[in-house]
């Protein structure tokens, strides 16, 4: 009789990590399929400047756009998520990036740029917050993992989508920009299964565990976590202006000081945008078993000597120090996002659109302002200039270590409440 019992408990158990791994599965397969729209802007930058006339000033202005559009509404909507859940919110903002889509496929000027790009950002301001609340629900306790498989969902679509502009877009015009909408369909119907699932435990409240929240315990002051707030934002500052001088300048760059065509540079951001994807995969697991703070640090000292480096090498060193610069950094992604929700346990969704947010905002700043230095003096200084930008990431010294994370391979209190699901 026990023995039944204990088998009875053991398959539910089973059972209810397969349906929380397939929940964390289809939020990366889906951020994947929402990054891979994403990154079509910036990818058709050199074909937009060229059929529109845009100097880099207007190139980083439509990045401007959609970024900011995505950093002001991101911590709005992770508030609003974390005291009233919107189960299907996710399916919605994906229509919007839809619509933004097939906008920037017929626009005829550079306001309706403008315009599909504030669209384009909107879907994503409701994509991010909520997803990684969700993600962090179907945790079991692993948040680094499960932050993790929710990131590199997102890099991979990144670093796929210059691919897809190389061989699709570039090739056949703008208008074949509307072939992507089958893609944001496909993601409309993956969240809206997830709006299913979340919808169910939102309506049974005992399996709305606090344990599947739960942050490592910590006794610091409302300064003290004020302040680590505000390091961790200065780290997404170095990061993300570091990134977007990659993500948005990289081909013009490779294309000025060695002559690539656009196809061929490419090829080079999709290596780095692979990188990151690698790198923000490996991040979060090792700081669930190491603690968040050992991983940044690790990021920031792995990553100075490269990009010091860069601006100095030729074409092929470039490119192996651009793909270690992409891994090492986005190694701390997930570590800082998470490490910021253990900070203010119980504000998931308000922490992590603040720091998507701010990533998003940041980089969309970035993307302007080095869009405008370009102009000025030339893209191979943007270059030499970011390359001291992660020295910021000293700065990791000052942050508190707020404890190792229980292993991941004991949550056998966590993991009760996936039971009560899955009967």
């Amino acid at each position: 009789m026990s023995v039944s019992a204990e088998q009875q408990t053991t398959t539910a158990r089973r059972a209810a990590e397969a349906t929380i791994f397939s929940i964390l599965l289809a939020l990366s397969f889906s951020h994947f399929l929402n990054d891979t729209i994403q990154s079509l802007v910036p990818a058709i930058y050199p074909m937009l400047k060229g059929s529109y006339g845009l100097s880099f000033a207007q190139v980083g202005l439509i990045t401007l756009t959609m970024q900011v559009t995505s950093s002001v509404m991101q911590p709005v909507v992770g508030y609003f998520a974390d005291n009233k859940p919107q189960p299907y919110s996710l399916p919605i903002g994906m229509g919007a990036t839809l619509v933004g889509l097939l906008l920037l496929a017929h626009a005829g000027s550079f306001h309706m740029l403008i315009l599909a790009a504030m669209l384009v950002g909107s879907g994503s301001a409701v994509f991010h917050p909520e997803a990684s609340r969700i993600a962090r629900l179907a945790s079991g306790g692993r948040h680094g993992f499960a932050q993790s498989l929710f990131q590199v969902g997102g890099n991979l679509g990144s670093s796929i989508g210059p691919i897809l502009a190389a061989f699709i877009v570039i090739p056949h015009g703008q208008t074949s920009v509307q072939w992507f909408s089958g893609v944001a369909l496909v993601a409309i119907i993956v969240l809206f299964g997830i709006g299913n699932w979340h919808w169910r435990e939102e309506k049974a409240p005992r399996r709305r565990p606090a344990a599947a929240h739960a942050a490592v315990p910590h006794r610091l002051s409302r300064r003290k976590i004020g302040w680590s707030l505000s390091i961790l934002f200065a780290l997404m500052f170095s990061k993300s202006f570091y990134q977007t001088s990659i993500g948005t300048y990289y081909t013009f760059y490779l294309m000025s000081k060695f002559g690539l065509s656009i196809g061929q540079a490419q090829i080079y951001l999709f290596a780095f945008l692979g990188s990151v994807a690698v790198g923000t995969f490996v991040g979060g697991p090792i700081g669930d078993r190491i603690g968040r703070k050992r991983v940044i640090w690790g990021s920031i000292w792995g990553v100075i000597p490269f990009t010091l480096a860069l601006p100095h090498l030729g074409l092929m060193w470039t490119a192996i120090f651009s793909v270690v610069i992409g891994a090492t950094m986005a190694s701390a992604s997930s570590a800082i996002i998470v490490y910021g929700i253990d900070l203010v346990p119980g504000r998931i969704g308000t922490i992590a659109g603040l720091f998507f947010g701010l990533s998003f905002g940041l980089a969309g700043i970035g993307a302007a302002l080095l869009g405008r230095l370009a102009d000025a003096t030339s893209i191979d200084f943007v270059y030499h200039l970011c390359a001291f930008l992660p020295l910021i990431g000293l700065l990791t010294v000052l942050l508190p270590d707020i404890g190792r994370p229980s292993r991941p391979n004991r949550p056998a209190p966590l993991a009760k409440p996936a039971l009560e699901t899955a009967a």
